[in-house]
């Protein structure tokens, strides 16, 4: 495969993972991110902004200790990308903790090199589905409480008497003397 073909290939698989990304989501997730810090900033969620606001990771480790205080020991104030990466490794692990499943979280590079914002934004949504959990203001829809069963031993038990139609009792059906097709001649 040339070169061209494989980097015609690259720019169409990113250019879906941009399709995706959603500006109203993304405003919703700033306009979150400003209640629970208490900071001002542009709230539009087109790409450029959603980019510029979050990519140092400081504003992203501020949310997490709005969330749990002292949760990130040490937010990096430097520009330098290895820094910036490490507070944006430091929100991914903090959101962990704070019960956001794996699947959803990103990779530092999503954010840092801007490869999919997308994922980002599933990531902080999921955050904000958390909120009310620690006394701050919730985004989406609202998550579902367990609802564990207790069932007594007669329950239990009932299921035993019924004869599933799955154990081949079919009022005496069954599928002796039946075949599809013929038989294989070599």
């Amino acid at each position: 495969m040339s070169r061209a073909t494989k980097s015609g290939l690259a720019a169409e698989a990113q250019s879906k993972v941009e399709a995706k990304y959603n500006e109203e989501q993304a405003a919703e997730c700033l306009e979150w991110i400003a209640a629970v810090t208490g900071q001002e900033f542009d709230k539009s969620g087109n790409a450029d902004n959603f980019y510029n606001i979050l990519k140092d990771g400081k504003m992203l480790c501020e949310v997490i200790n709005a969330l749990k205080p002292g949760e990130i020991k040490k937010i990096q104030k430097s520009t330098m990308a290895f820094k910036c990466m490490e507070n944006i490794n430091q929100f991914v692990d903090g959101a962990k903790s704070c019960g956001v499943p794996s699947q959803e979280t990103f990779q530092t590079v999503d954010l840092w090199e801007r490869q999919n914002l997308n994922s980002v934004v599933i990531c902080i949504q999921s955050l904000g589905r958390k909120g009310g959990q620690f006394g701050k203001p919730a985004i989406g829809p609202k998550e579902a409480e367990k609802n564990v069963r207790q069932f007594t031993e007669e329950q239990l038990r009932a299921s035993d008497s019924v004869i599933s139609l799955q154990y081949g009792s079919n009022k005496g059906a069954n599928q002796a003397g039946m075949s599809f097709g013929t038989t294989r001649h070599m």
